[in-house]
């Protein structure tokens, strides 16, 4: 279709760009996490975690940015055929997904809130600065600073919880789903049912 694949001819795999917006996104966030230089604001903004700071912030608003490409391809690609999944396993992934949706737009979003009403500009690599667009509110700022630390360690859990049952579904149920999500030339094959 006009040289963009949405999907293989199959339909049991997710087309190659949505497998990259997929695992770049999963990467960044993880590398954000380790990255981030929690604790007190005096931590967070002490010039021994300048670097720190500023590789956590960036690949927060790279992340912001994939997902909302993301966002934007999944309007226009075609999935694969889903798996046959009883009505509560359907309930749940759409759950967790729609959870890992919200938090991957809440997480840099609290940050950027929560710095600027800090009074503090976002801190990019190569010494760019995005200087507050709100008023300070110190209070408020550290309020919404934690929430933010709150909801980076929840997307962790809800993301691991994810990889488990892609897990799941390829050594129990033997469906494909994870599968789905690999790239061509992973050693991973689909199982084939007892």
């Amino acid at each position: 279709m006009n040289g963009i694949e949405l999907a293989d001819s199959s339909r049991t795999r997710y087309g190659a760009i949505a497998q990259t917006f997929h695992w770049a996104t999963a990467l960044l966030v993880l590398i954000a996490f380790i990255y981030g230089p929690g604790g007190s604001e005096e931590r967070v903004y002490s010039s021994a975690r300048d670097f720190d700071r500023q590789l956590h912030e960036s690949l927060g608003l790279c992340v912001f940015a994939l997902v909302a490409l993301r966002v934007l391809w999944q309007l226009v690609d075609k999935r694969p055929t889903p798996a046959p999944l009883s009505r509560w396993m359907r309930v749940g992934a759409s759950g967790v997904h729609g959870m890992l949706y919200l938090l991957l737009f809440a997480v840099p979003i609290t940050a950027i809130a929560g710095a600027w009403l800090e009074g503090h500009p976002l801190t990019l690599l190569f010494g760019l600065e995005i200087q507050p667009l709100v008023g300070a509110s110190h209070n408020a700022g550290k309020t919404v600073a934690s929430v933010h630390t709150w909801l980076g360690d929840t997307i962790l859990w809800v993301a691991g919880f994810h990889a488990l049952a892609g897990l799941y579904h390829h050594l129990a149920l033997k469906d494909g789903v994870l599968v789905s999500m690999l790239p061509r030339w992973f050693p991973l094959r689909r199982p084939r049912g007892d």
